[in-house]
């Protein structure tokens, strides 16, 4: 691997770790709602935090188990994903995935990614990305 290509890792790895700690899946949802493992909640801020969904602030008292399965039906403001997949039925703000894959609508912001996927429609922001994929 070339010294460019670590040395960009390694500001993407610096880049993505104050979100990585903090959540493993945040939606600021602009009116939509997010299922989760089947369960549907409505918030303005919905996070998976570890086992738990914190819905405004309030932790659920249902905790996630498994491999987590996410839809967001609507067009939220912004979705943040560590990793697992998240499909947005609707259309999105922005976009910042480290490992996890993202399928929307169309981004009408930018979209940052290390090494997940997204997939889109159509997108009018700036792209970042170190291995990932944007479509």
């Amino acid at each position: 691997m070339s010294t460019t290509k670590k040395l960009a890792l390694m500001i993407a790895a610096l880049y993505f770790s104050s979100f990585a700690q903090a959540r493993e899946l945040e939606v600021s949802t602009g009116g939509a709602t997010v299922t989760i493992n089947g369960i549907t909640y409505t918030g303005k801020n919905i996070s998976v935090d570890g086992n738990r969904v914190v819905v405004d602030g309030v932790e659920q008292t249902v905790p996630v188990t498994g491999p987590v399965s996410v839809v967001v039906n609507g067009n939220p403001t912004s979705v943040e994903t560590a990793a697992g997949r998240v499909q947005v039925t609707g259309n999105v703000g922005s976009v910042r995935t480290m490992s996890g894959h993202v399928d929307s609508g169309d981004i009408n912001g930018d979209v940052t990614t290390m090494s997940g996927d997204v997939s889109c429609k159509v997108h009018t922001g700036d792209t970042k990305t170190v291995s990932g994929n944007i479509r």
